[in-house]
């Protein structure tokens, strides 16, 4: 509304603020572009978050600082009862990894019975956590070791209580995984009672794992634990991933959908262990056969031959 003795608006001034507004908008309508077609902001979100590797190591310093603290001012006691608890942990691990060992020579035994059948180890390497992101949309974990560390994109996570998820970036000095319950996470699981094999989707939820697609006769109940199948290679088989809690029929009422509490402890620990399967090289598989000997009447001919002829160098 103008009013009398005010100056009226120029068709300049309203075009000055109009034209860097087309600008940007032409400018963010080529980065999209670009991007699109070239793939230049996945290269320029590398180098930034390898940039701002320091920016995550001052983040985390306060917490490192408070962490120490808290171990300095603990009283004896605590760590004494501590000491007593992790001892008594040590002595059960201890007698399970001897019933583990027993189990690994048998199946070593059974091995060379059915010819020497290529086996497996486990390769598996102690990382920390730096960072956390729990938001539903994307949960995700930093860790402090990259590329120069050993860490490769495919690698399996998991902890005390079971599979943690996987990495899916890697830097010189960082990596990124991905949780087991993220929305866009997948893994081929077997029902350890009967052998069903499926695979449990994330949710967004820390608690919640999603097995669509279950026919109806499946062998399936609440309560029956959820074991890594091996399929595809990436996660190592055995490892546990989950407990059955609920079974429903899904909307069209031909399948049936369980739902799933994952055995891991996604929002506690400070380290995580990452594992892949690594081809035993000491097993190189069967033994090679000899080679047929030649039958005697061939070998007779063969030596008067020789003997006849030259004198062979």
């Amino acid at each position: 509304m103008a009013y009398p003795g005010s100056p009226a608006a120029r068709l300049s001034d309203s075009a000055g603020g109009t034209l860097p507004l087309l600008a940007y908008l032409a400018l963010a309508t080529l980065l999209m572009v670009a991007d699109q077609r070239g793939g230049f902001g996945a290269q320029a979100r590398r180098h930034l978050s390898v940039l701002a590797e320091p920016v995550w190591w001052l983040a985390a310093a306060p917490g490192r600082l408070a962490e120490g603290a808290g171990d300095i001012v603990a009283s004896r006691n605590q760590l004494q009862q501590e000491n007593e608890t992790l001892r008594r942990e040590l002595q059960v691990n201890a007698s399970r990894l001897h019933r583990l060992a027993a189990v690994a020579e048998e199946n070593q035994r059974l091995r060379e019975l059915l010819g020497g059948t290529r086996g497996y180890r486990l390769s598996a390497k102690l990382v920390g956590i730096t960072g956390v992101d729990l938001d539903p949309s994307r949960q995700r974990v930093l860790l402090e070791a990259g590329s120069n560390d050993g860490v490769v994109v495919g690698q399996a996570m998991i902890d005390a209580g079971g599979v943690l998820g996987q990495v899916i970036e890697v830097t010189p000095h960082r990596a990124t995984a991905l949780l087991l319950t993220d929305p866009e996470h997948a893994i081929p699981v077997q029902v350890a009672r009967s052998g069903l094999r499926t695979i449990a989707f994330g949710t967004g939820r820390t608690d919640r794992l999603n097995l669509p697609n279950i026919p109806q006769s499946a062998d399936i109940r609440v309560g029956d634990r959820l074991v890594t199948s091996g399929i595809g290679g990436r996660f190592p088989a055995g490892f546990p991933v989950g407990t059955v809690e609920r079974l429903h029929p899904d909307e069209t009422r031909l399948f049936v959908v369980a739902e799933a509490r994952p055995a891991a402890r996604l929002d506690r620990g400070l380290e995580v262990l990452l594992v892949s399967n690594a081809v035993d090289e000491a097993d190189a598989g069967p033994p090679v056969p000899p080679p047929p000997e030649a039958p005697a009447q061939d070998a007779a001919p063969a030596a008067e031959t020789s003997t006849a002829g030259e004198p062979r160098t």
